[in-house]
Parts: C-alpha cells; structure tokens; sequence
C-alpha cells in the first residue's frame, strides 16, 4: 500500500511540473506567474517559475555563488561571460518554457533544449579566457559536508576545456543543451525566443520528425516571422529617436 502510494504521488508530483510548466528545482514556484520586482532575469517577469527574491543573487556583479554553489573557484568571470551564465541560470530557474524540456528521470533538470548555434558561440567568446576546472558543472565538482562545490582538478581556460561553442554549450550542463542545426527554431535567451518557442512546439514541428519537408516548412515560418519582429524593432527605435 505505501508503495502505491509513493508511486501515485511520483505521478501526479510529474504531471503537476508538466501541466503547470515548472520544473521542480528548489528555487520554482509550483506554477508561473508575474513577479514585476525581479532585479535580474527580467525576461521572464511576466510570467515566472522563480520568485523576485531569487533573482536578488544575480542582481550585483561579480556573483559569488548560486545557493551553494560558488561560481568563482577559478576567480571572478569577467562581465561579459558572467552575463551569458546569468542567462543560463535565469532559464533553468525562471522560465515558465524549461519544463517543455523536461529530463524524463528527473523533474528538476531539463534535457536537450536546443540553443542556437550563433548563442553557443557568442557564450564561448565571452568565456574563452576566463578559467574553470570542471568539463561538467553539475557533476564534476567536489561537493563538501555543506553541500558547497570545490575544484577537483587545476583551472585551466575555457579554450582549453571546451573545443568550441558547441562543445561547451553541449558539455558543460551536461545533456541539458544541445546545439539546433537550425538557425531559428533554437533559443537565444532573449525576446527572439517567444517565435522560436512556438514553432518548436506547435503540432506541425512535432510531426517534422518524420517529414523534412514539414520541418523546412517549419523553418520558413518562423524566419518569416523573426524577420517581422525585427521590422517591428527597427521602426520602434525609429519612432524613439
């Protein structure tokens, strides 16, 4: 009976992350919703799986650590590759879209969520001469009795651990993040990723796995429509001036 009864509720706690949209880290909110307070990730203020005071860690630069999770065993980043990480943890822990990426055997974690290749390279640049120590950061640290992260081997630069942008982007969340062979059904971690989302999700891009010609169709339709979000950007920056 306990035994049913746990696994009843391993069900409904997985269709709960799913139907709500929130993954079950422990900084998400059971469900999305607006925290116009946010000092960082404010990307996702509309409509957020983290609380405004969560964002509070990533609000003053250099950020020291994430919970207990130090970002500068290799020392400070510098500011450019600390804004790309601050996107990273802002989807994972704020995003109401990281649940569509669940990882099958863990509610908490996602699972191939694909990024576009310009980002993962743009992410490497910034990131190339700073130093790191882990290939992996969510398995490869030493964790201590506090729970905190410690290198296990010397700091070396991102150049040298990671090949290019999409080895690192592919490697260093473990199988979190893949790179898209396309260059606009793929999140960049901006406002760009509300088109690409809803392509990537519609029904007609879930049955492009078995149809290249409704993948390029796909493809077409979302280029077509970032191209008039950035017609709509431009004339709005027109009208400011």
């Amino acid at each position: 009976m306990l035994r049913f009864a746990i696994t009843l509720l391993a069900v409904i706690t997985s269709s709960t992350c799913q139907k709500y949209g929130c993954l079950e880290g422990d900084t998400q909110k059971l469900k999305p919703g607006p925290e116009p307070n946010m000092q960082e990730c404010t990307l996702y203020s509309k409509s957020s799986c983290c609380y405004a005071d969560f964002t509070e860690q990533l609000a003053h630069s250099p950020v020291i650590k994430i919970g207990d999770s130090y970002w500068n065993r290799c020392g400070q980043l510098s500011k450019s590759c600390e804004d790309f990480t601050k996107k990273i943890e802002c989807f994972y822990r704020c995003s109401p879209d990281a649940a569509r990426w669940i990882h099958p055997n863990d509610t908490a974690a996602i699972r191939a969520v694909p990024l576009c290749q310009s980002f993962c390279d743009d992410w490497y640049e910034a990131c190339k001469d700073d130093s790191i120590c882990v290939r992996n950061w969510l398995t490869d640290w030493e964790w201590d009795e506090r729970g905190e992260n410690h290198c296990n081997n010397k700091c070396i630069p991102y150049r040298e651990m990671y090949a290019n942008g999409t080895d690192m982007c592919q490697s260093m969340w473990g199988e979190s993040f893949k790179v898209s062979e396309s260059s606009c059904l793929c999140l960049q971690m901006n406002k760009k990723d509300s088109i690409a989302i809803k392509y990537l999700l519609s029904k007609s891009s879930e049955e492009s796995s078995s149809s290249s010609s409704s993948s390029s169709s796909e493809e077409r339709a979302c280029q077509n429509k970032l191209r008039k979000f950035e017609k709509q950007k431009q004339k709005k920056g027109e009208q400011t001036r």
